[in-house]
């Protein structure tokens, strides 16, 4: 079964049960900032799983992109991916565990569906603990669908709860369907959850049944909700019949490629370049460019490790933007954006791949500078560090030349950097639900407001490329060419002050997407939401397509005050503000 195949049948199947399907999200969050990415289909749905109506009804269904990083390094093994798609069903206080884990079973093992054979799918259940009960319940309706005991595994908290480490808000149990892919166990204790690959999970519903208070307590929600996850990519691996998911069918145009192209021999690599280029495609179709900070950093980094792979399998043409073409070709029906930024995906690509090849030949000069016949780890380090020098390039150029390296000093500043890295960017990719208080109400109309006043003082080429909002400030992306003057800055800020003097009323209307256009509301993430969607309006200052949630009032918001204006990549400008003493 191809995996178009499968991603139409899973949102025909949930369509069936009464679910409205929402249309793939963007890469870039728009409602939680502690990601850079959308890393999940809930993401896009934050809101609503905190207890905003949908415009769409409380039964939704989404195939959702998605972009992990967490585990770069593990990239290239049999099941880890950077970008993926995620086929998902939610419940909003509608359905809960029968009605889920029926229309999972049904999904997995119907011959109407993906006709998994049910002797293989293994189940894992929350064990319970001294907070939160054991999940009889769930046990007791996969015994109902005909599980058979000794294929349902009891797990603890790191295995089956969803919530956010050591933060309060919307939790509870989860339930997780593995597949059993044939291969010899590892020993008699070989079950779900083992590593040695015999088990693959592909499906995790969620059970948002509790609210964990700051004491560490936990009570029960009034609005249950169900989310749920399956990796395309995955499934598609074992309908297939593949050992990996680099083997299926989207992949293998790609693999192809990268083959004609390749005259060594490198482990890992052509999934690497695979994947990497993949990602990069999907982030350029929906806004990111390269750049030095956040989401264009780590478009920048993934460009560059997949040329960094291709040299070491012997490609030294420009390649990017030739596979770049394939990912195109394979996934324009289902996301046609990618045809129509087609040229702009190959530009961007083709840019960054003549400036990063530059950037290893000036690594190349300096690497001969160093006249010694011994380099030290730390010299390794920075040509790989400034230059993005690869330590295997560096190697063989040192064997050309006579020279030993000390890898052991280089493997340890490296480790020191990604421990560093990884410390910097732990806030910004862990993910799950936005803080809801309310002064992250406030910046978010605060943000409405900003947008219409850039609009005003610089023009209506001015567009959304993204935000980013916690308790502290706001953050605003936006089309402009060029720095704005102090006095362009200090108009638009007093354009929004004033707007909170007037005291106005924020108001939300639900209606039909085309009603909100045509009665002027904007939105950069209007496809979202389906074809009924929430706008706020501002008195006559501003209307916008949003999720929320916003504040009643501009009263509440207080001081609006500027901070900073930077370049955020080519032709995007970012804003960064706070609100001064704003009421409580």
């Amino acid at each position: 079964m191809k995996s178009a195949e499968i991603r139409k049948k899973y949102l025909e199947f949930f369509k069936e049960k009464k679910h409205v399907i929402l249309p793939s999200a963007s890469l870039i969050p728009e409602n939680d900032p502690t990601v850079l990415f959308t890393t999940a289909g809930m993401h896009p749905l934050v809101p609503f799983l905190l207890g905003e109506t949908h415009p769409a009804g409380n039964r939704l269904a989404s195939c959702q992109k998605c972009i992990r990083t967490g585990d770069i390094d593990e990239v290239g093994d049999r099941w880890h991916l950077t970008f993926f798609e995620m086929l998902g069903n939610w419940s909003l206080g509608d359905y809960f565990k029968k009605e889920a884990i029926t229309w999972s079973w049904e999904f997995l093992t119907n011959k109407k569906w993906l006709g998994l054979n049910p002797e293989k799918i293994h189940i894992t259940v929350f064990k319970g603990d001294d907070t939160a009960p054991k999940d009889e319940e769930t046990f007791n309706y996969w015994r109902q669908v005909g599980v058979a005991p000794e294929k349902i595994y009891y797990f603890g908290r790191e295995t089956n709860w969803w919530g956010l480490a050591g933060k309060t808000g919307p939790c509870g149990p989860d339930t997780e369907m593995y597949i059993d892919t044939g291969i010899m166990p590892c020993g008699p204790g070989c079950k779900p959850t083992c590593d040695c690959g015999r088990y693959v999970e592909i499906w995790n519903d969620v059970f948002m049944q509790y609210n964990k208070k700051a004491d560490g307590t936990f009570e029960l929600l009034k609005q249950k909700n169900v989310d749920t996850g399956m990796g395309l990519d995955r499934i598609a691996a074992v309908l297939q019949g593949k050992k990996e998911v680099y083997g299926i069918d989207v992949f293998e145009p790609i693999m192809e490629k990268i083959y004609q192209l390749a005259t060594k021999e490198y482990d890992k690599a052509r999934e690497i370049i695979a994947d990497h280029l993949r990602a990069a495609t999907f982030l350029i179709s929906d806004g990111v460019s390269p750049s030095n900070l956040d989401q264009g950093y780590v478009l920048r980094r993934l460009i560059r490790r997949a040329i960094r792979y291709g040299k070491q399998l012997g490609i030294e043409d420009y390649f990017c933007s030739d596979i770049a073409k394939i990912v195109i070709n394979e996934y324009q029906d289902f996301y046609p954006e990618l045809e129509t930024k087609k040229s702009e995906i190959v530009c961007e690509l083709a840019q960054e791949e003549e400036k990063f090849r530059k950037s290893i030949n000036i690594g190349l000069r300096k690497f001969y500078e160093i006249k010694n016949q011994s380099m030290s780890g730390k010299q390794a380090f920075d040509l790989y560090q400034s230059y993005g020098f690869p330590i295997e390039l560096v190697i063989e150029e040192a064997k050309k030349n006579n020279m030993t390296i000390d890898i052991d000093e280089f493997n340890e500043e490296l480790e020191n950097h990604k421990k560093l890295s990884k410390e910097k960017s732990s806030g910004k990719f862990a993910g799950g639900l936005a803080d809801a208080s309310e002064q992250s109400k406030k910046y978010h109309t605060a943000t409405h407001l900003l947008h219409k006043a850039l609009k005003i003082v610089l023009g209506d080429h001015v567009q959304q490329k993204g935000s980013n909002i916690n308790a502290e400030r706001l953050r605003f992306d936006f089309s402009h060419p060029e720095k704005m003057a102090k006095e362009q800055l200090a108009e638009a800020e007093k354009i929004v002050n004033d707007i909170i003097l007037q005291k106005i009323c924020v108001n939300c209307q639900e209606m039909e997407l085309h009603e909100a256009k045509a009665s002027g509301a904007i939105g950069l993430f209007a496809n979202k939401y389906g074809n009924k969607v929430k706008v706020y309006s501002i008195g006559d200052f501003s209307k916008e397509i949003c999720g929320g949630p916003h504040v009643a009032n501009t009263a509440e918001l207080g001081h609006f005050k500027i901070i900073k204006e930077e370049a955020s990549s080519s032709g995007v400008r970012r804003i960064k503000a706070v609100l001064i003493h704003s009421k409580s």
